[in-house]
């Protein structure tokens, strides 16, 4: 009876809708699809819409996948919670609602569009995107959609789709894994927009935080490398309705998606290879043990290149639990080596580069400051423990500061930004006052040397002196004896002894004739 049941409401549904019997873009409230018997192929031929069933499973299931792969790749699923066992599959529309609907066995609801508003002439249409949409028949702007598959992604963001949240209602577009390459139901995997003051992308296993992307800092997310993918880039947008990010391909004959993976248990970014005739694993998240969350406890910072990777957040901090520390046991964190007194004005900030952030949970945000009213304005408030540029672009502008323990940092090699932590001011000013004393032995030293500089060379130059006096011998010293008579040229000679007047003549002796004149007497023998 059942079976005959089920024959006579397939043959309705034969009778009663025109069967799409060759490929469109689109299905009206006048067709169907129904299982192995049509398809809807977006306008490009990128993208198909029909019934499938994944791996080795048996189930039925509607979605849509990449027309011109020949490997099978499924990007959405309109019942992954709800399969149909057999082939009774049917897509049509509710005249009533005006929604699209999935029928199982027995003309049950599997699936709806399940929209808040109704269509004069209701229309399904599969994108070029991917994106399957409801729309009028009569309306094509994006903007009056009904209905749209990028709100509901399962594992896959295409380029194009959002992820995050709308401020005003709080509807979410999440990614979950599938539970199994069999099974496309939602795994414990999912990765999702977490809407704080300062927003951050984070991926959850069940519901325990797995990992974060660091909040966006007006080139990329914190917690990546600043060294950007040649074909994929991310985009990032808030405002005071939504806040979102999404993935660009650069180029755009390339065919990629960005997947979570249960079974890997990460984020992959693929890209098909026309080469090799699969998809290859462009970038992965987490990378490394430095990305779990949480890795390295409150205040620690998790450090790649050193052993222990895991180390407290500079000097100022300790291991809390030492024992645990040292068995590699970093889940208890650091904690401070001197307690922050209540509420000090003249607290300083130690300064930390190229970090991914710290989890955003407990943040405040103003987009319009500058660093020094940041620091002001971290500094006035008792629980402030950090604060940083929510935009690295420019020379940094923005301010957000972070309230309680420092959780999941990470040292980025190659990117990261500046993070400024609340110390003692005494703690500051130890260093202050160590470097103040170098600088004094510096110049103490310097001035020493320059003594000592001076007084080698006057002395050595003293020695030249006295070198150079005595190899000049007895006769220079005969005629230094000399020098110490006056000299005198013979015009002035001539002019004081009228010219050699002889009556001027007072005589000749051993060193020649001796002239008077009227202040002195002159020998010629010393005459120049």
């Amino acid at each position: 009876m059942e079976k005959l049941h089920f024959i006579f409401v397939r043959t309705l549904l034969l009778i009663s809708f025109i069967i799409l019997s060759e490929a469109v873009d689109f299905i009206t409230q006048s067709q169907s699809i129904i299982d192995d018997k049509s398809l809807v192929e977006s306008k490009d031929g990128s993208f198909q819409l029909g019934f499938f069933s994944p791996g080795n499973s048996k189930n039925r299931y509607l979605g849509i996948w990449y027309k011109r792969i020949p490997v099978q790749t499924v990007v959405w699923v309109a019942n992954r919670i709800k399969p149909i066992n057999d082939s009774s599959g049917v897509l049509t529309v509710n005249r009533t609602t005006g929604d699209f609907q999935l029928l199982g066995q027995n003309k049950t609801v599997v699936w709806s569009t399940n929209s808040s508003r109704k269509a004069q002439s209701p229309l399904l249409q599969l994108l070029d995107s991917g994106n399957l949409v409801l729309r009028d028949e009569n309306d094509a702007n994006p903007d009056k959609f009904l209905w749209q598959s990028f709100d509901f992604p399962c594992d896959t963001l295409l380029p194009g789709m959002k992820l995050g949240r709308d401020r005003r209602t709080g509807f979410n577009r999440r990614l979950s894994a599938w539970k199994t390459p069999d099974d496309p139901s939602p795994g414990n995997l999912s990765w999702e927009m977490e809407l704080h003051a300062y927003p951050e992308p984070a991926m959850w296993n069940g519901s325990k935080e797995f990992l974060r992307s660091g909040p966006w800092n007006g080139l990329t997310y914190a917690g990546k490398p600043t060294k950007a993918l040649p074909l994929l880039k991310y985009s990032f947008f808030s405002n005071e309705d939504e806040v979102y990010l999404m993935i660009v391909l650069t180029n755009k004959s390339v065919i990629g998606r960005m997947v979570l993976n249960e079974t890997t248990f990460n984020r992959q970014s693929l890209i098909w290879s026309d080469a090799e005739q699969d998809w290859n694993v462009y970038a992965s998240f987490p990378r490394d043990e430095c990305d779990r969350y949480g890795h390295c406890g409150a205040n620690g910072n998790c450090v790649l290149s050193a052993s222990p990777v895991c180390q407290c957040l500079g000097k100022y901090f300790r291991p809390k639990s030492p024992e645990k520390w040292r068995s590699n046991d970093w889940s208890s964190g650091c904690e401070r080596k001197k307690a922050l007194e209540h509420c000090r004005i003249d607290d300083g900030f130690a300064k930390y580069e190229g970090l991914k952030l710290p989890d955003t949970t407990r943040t405040w945000v103003n987009n319009s400051m500058n660093l020094e009213d940041c620091r002001a304005k971290c500094l006035s408030n008792c629980s402030c423990m950090a604060y940083a540029n929510t935009d690295v672009r420019d020379g940094g502008k923005g301010c957000a500061i972070w309230f309680g323990d420092l959780i999941d940092i990470k040292q980025i090699p190659s990117g990261g930004q500046d993070l400024y932590v609340r110390v003692l001011a005494s703690e500051l000013d130890a260093k202050d006052e160590k470097w103040k004393i170098g600088v004094i032995v510096a110049s103490a030293i310097f001035v020493i040397l320059g003594m000592l500089l001076g007084y080698y060379y006057t002395c050595h130059k003293r020695k030249d002196d006295r070198d150079n006096k005595g190899k000049l011998g007895n006769d220079h010293e005969d005629q230094k004896d000399d020098m110490d008579l006056p000299l005198f040229d013979l015009s002035t000679i001539a002019a004081a002894t009228d010219n050699f007047l002889l009556d001027n003549k007072l005589g000749e002796g051993g060193f020649g004739p001796v002239y008077r004149t009227l202040e002195c007497v002159f020998s010629l023998d010393y005459v120049v």
